[in-house]
Parts: structure tokens; C-alpha cells; sequence
């Protein structure tokens, strides 16, 4: 059965065959729906464009989410393949390498705001520039982290960022609930993606990870997509505003 049949999904922020962003957007493709994927810069573009094609995708874009022309443009590059949106994927996360490596209280004011405005604005930013083209029933999922709530050593500024997208997702879920537009995020516990390779040991943060949580194991990103996956349709249906944790169960766990 084909949960997502017809429906149009946007996926911003596959960086490779191993982001969480991609395996959303196969497990939605596998569900029937249209397949819309970003990319920032040529580099991500010669990654992106082939997974594209393999996936069957409708259409790329380049989308820099700090480039205030590519989001004026967002709108209607979306309206020249598509009329409408049924799910937006936000699956972008930034923060300057030196300002992990730091402790936190050495972060740069430069590298905060740009932690902020990729990380956590840009999901407001989107959602403001195509609420329009939103449909009724509709969802919009963020990815998130527990470094939001917890320190992670090592995550620094990027938790802060984390905070701030969490928050911004509920207050996203009040304004946009009158349209009835769903909006969540899922925070996924640590897998080895891009992304996680600018953490300093998280390697080792793997490893500690799977031996504390409580289904003894990593989580994929396959389970990322499937949780994905329930909150992309009516399944979920009375579900918004909601930190939706899928990590073996390593957040319940204390000390």
C-alpha cells in the first residue's frame, strides 16, 4: 500500500547516500510519493544529481538557504514542476568546524549567528516562504538532536542551534496548526552521516551509545525514515509540535 501516493515531498539537505535526508526521501519514494531534492553548491551537486536519477526524483534545485536569491527563487521553482506541497523534509544543519573543536564559551559571535540562521531559522524561513503551497494535511519534520536539551560535549553550539530549531518547530506548529500543517521534528540518535563527522570523538560517542541504550544498538537511518515516514502521513494524524525521539532508547537513560 501506497501511504504517500500522488503526494509531492521536498527533501532539503542530502549531502550523500549515507544522510538521514536520504533515506527519508527513498522510504517516501517507496510510498508513492514525488521526489524534490536540494543541494548547496557544485560540490553537493555532483553527489545530489545521482541519487536523483537513481531515485527517480522530479526535479534538483541549488538552494542555499544564507543566499537571499536562491530563496527568493524557492517559491517559484517549486511552482515551475509542482502546484502544490503535501511534506517538507528540513534536514539542514551548520556550524563552523573551529567552533566545535572549542569549548563553547570560546565561540565566535560569527559562527553562533551562522549556527542559528542555517540550523534553526531556515526551518522558519522555508515554512514562510511556501506556506501558500502547502496543502491541507500537510507535515513539515525537522531533524533534531538530544544536545538540545542535554550537554554533549563536543556538540557546542550546534545544541544551542538545536534549542533554538525545537523551539521554533512548536511555535511553527501553533501558527501553521490553523492551516492544518503539521509540524514535528525527530531526534535521532548518533549515527555516522557528514554531518557527525565534525564532532570531535564521535567515534567514540558510537560505540559509549550503543552499549547504554536500551535495545543495546546504534540506530540506522533506515528507522529515522520510517518514523519519518509515519509523520509524512494520516498515521499521524493528531500529531504536532512533538520531539519524536528514535534512538534505541539511550534518552531515557540517566548518569
Amino acid at each position: 500500500m501506497e501511504l504517500l501516493k500522488g503526494k509531492n515531498a521536498l527533501i532539503l539537505g542530502v549531502a550523500n547516500e549515507r544522510s538521514i535526508a536520504w533515506a527519508i526521501a527513498k522510504k517516501l519514494k517507496e510510498n508513492g510519493a514525488n521526489i524534490a531534492l536540494s543541494y548547496q553548491g557544485d560540490a553537493l551537486k555532483k553527489r545530489v544529481e545521482p541519487l536523483a536519477q537513481e531515485l527517480g526524483a522530479d526535479f534538483t534545485f541549488e538552494l542555499d538557504v544564507t543566499n537571499e536569491t536562491q530563496m527568493e527563487g524557492l517559491k517559484s521553482t517549486i511552482l515551475d514542476n509542482w502546484q502544490s506541497i503535501d511534506v517538507i523534509i528540513h534536514s539542514l544543519a551548520f556550524a563552523n568546524r573551529e567552533d566545535l573543536a572549542k569549548p563553547f564559551v570560546q565561540t565566535s559571535k560569527s559562527g553562533f549567528m551562522k549556527a542559528i540562521e542555517i540550523s534553526a531559522f531556515s526551518l522558519v524561513d522555508v515554512s514562510h516562504r511556501l506556506q501558500s503551497l502547502l496543502n491541507e494535511n500537510s507535515s513539515i519534520i525537522t531533524m533534531t538532536y538530544h544536545g538540545s536539551t542535554q550537554v554533549i560535549p563536543g556538540y557546542n553550539v550546534m545544541g544551542v542551534a538545536k534549542a533554538t530549531l525545537e523551539a521554533s518547530m512548536k511555535y511553527l506548529a501553533f501558527d501553521l496548526g490553523k492551516s492544518k500543517i503539521k509540524v514535528n521534528a525527530i531526534s535521532a540518535g548518533p549515527i555516522r552521516t557528514l554531518a557527525a563527522s565534525g564532532i570531535k570523538g564521535f567515534k567514540e560517542k558510537l560505540n559509549i551509545a550503543k552499549e547504554k541504550a536500551s535495545l543495546k544498538e546504534n540506530v540506522t537511518t533506515e528507522d529515522v525514515a520510517k518514523t519519518a515516514l509515519y509523520l509524512a502521513t494520516d498515521l499521524s494524524s493528531g500529531v504536532t509540535g512533538e520531539v519524536i525521539y528514535v534512538d534505541a532508547g539511550l534518552s531515557i537513560i540517566g548518569g
